[in-house]
């Protein structure tokens, strides 16, 4: 059992969530919660904050909300410096925070690329390096570093999403075994598809209407995504136990045996995946610094079918607060 430092008052032990407002990052801080954690959660949007805030009780509750890109160094270590002051140690810190971009080769500019790793990969960096002195000078804490199966096995049309994830996942990996024998422990989360309202927010770099309708249902249908409760909480038992590898689904265990046995074979194979797919990209300049894409939410009226098929997408969305309409109470 991990050990506690219950650097509170009321003897709480303290996490901050990068990326805690939504999606699987607000289902992470809901579990931490439920086991007793004072939950410091950071976002980019202050009011998607305010209403994850709201769930928990409002203003002086287990969760306590920072507005902060992880992308800025210098913001993550303010929040971590505040955290710090007011509680004199971090027991947990996991980076949840994310981008998706969805598109071919075509429309991938410099812009996306920045964009995916200056979030998923820099930034737990920026959580990790800004945590690890004060965990080390205390010999004890927790890092957890949420990547995705396209950690493991590059996903079609996510190549941005692919690099920054593959880079997450040896940052976690090169952590535990930099910090073995330490106290502290890093893990290399890598999750199977959930169901976290997150195809909302995808960022589409081609056709947005085509490519949202394989990759919304693919996103969101049960038999291929997990509920994102039953993911969050194998994740947080992973990181508290201080696991170095934690996977959400047989399937990943699958996909990481089978690029390791066969990996030209498995390549070959994601070809043929992309070009199955349907939908194409505008040629842009490469060399472009802008992220020019369209949002799953800006589009237009899905068909019926569509609708069906994503629809327990859109009540995960509502749950995990990835729209403006609210966000339901936290179970307990």
């Amino acid at each position: 059992m991990a050990r506690n430092m219950h650097p509170t008052p009321d003897h709480r032990p303290v996490a901050v969530v990068a990326g805690g407002s939504r999606g699987l990052g607000l289902q992470v801080c809901r579990e931490l919660v439920g086991r007793g954690y004072l939950v410091h959660a950071t976002g980019r949007d202050a009011a998607t904050l305010a209403r994850a805030e709201a769930s928990f009780g409002g203003p002086g509750g287990p969760f306590r909300p920072h507005t902060c890109d992880v992308r800025d160094p210098d913001a993550v270590g303010a929040v971590v410096g505040s955290v710090l002051s007011e509680h004199g140690g971090i027991d947990a810190a996991v980076h949840v925070a994310g981008v998706i971009g969805v598109g071919g080769l075509e429309g991938v500019t410099l812009g996306h690329l920045h964009e995916a790793v200056d979030t998923m990969l820099w930034g737990p960096v920026h959580l990790a390096f800004a945590v690890l002195p004060s965990m080390r000078e205390r010999g004890h804490g927790r890092i957890g570093v949420v990547s995705s199966v396209g950690g493991l096995v590059a996903v079609p049309r996510l190549l941005p999403y692919s690099v920054a994830k593959f880079g997450a996942v040896g940052l976690a990996e090169g952590l535990a075994a930099e910090l073995a024998g330490t106290g502290v422990t890093a893990t290399s989360v890598t999750p199977w598809l959930m169901r976290t309202g997150g195809h909302v927010h995808a960022r589409f770099t081609g056709d947005a209407e085509v490519d949202d309708g394989w990759f919304a249902p693919g996103a969101t249908w049960p038999l291929l995504s997990l509920p994102v409760d039953r993911a969050a909480r194998r994740i947080v038992d992973g990181v508290l136990a201080g696991r170095p590898v934690v996977s959400t689904s047989p399937w990943v265990a699958v996909a990481r045996r089978v690029h390791g046995v066969a990996p030209a074979t498995t390549v070959r194979a994601l070809g043929l995946a992309a070009r199955l797919l349907p939908g194409t990209s505008p040629e842009r300049d490469w060399r472009r610094t802008d992220t020019p894409a369209t949002e799953g939410h800006e589009l237009g009226r899905r068909s019926r079918a569509l609708r069906v098929l994503a629809g327990p997408g859109r009540r995960a969305a509502h749950r995990q607060n990835q729209d403006a309409s609210g966000v339901g109470r936290p179970p307990g």
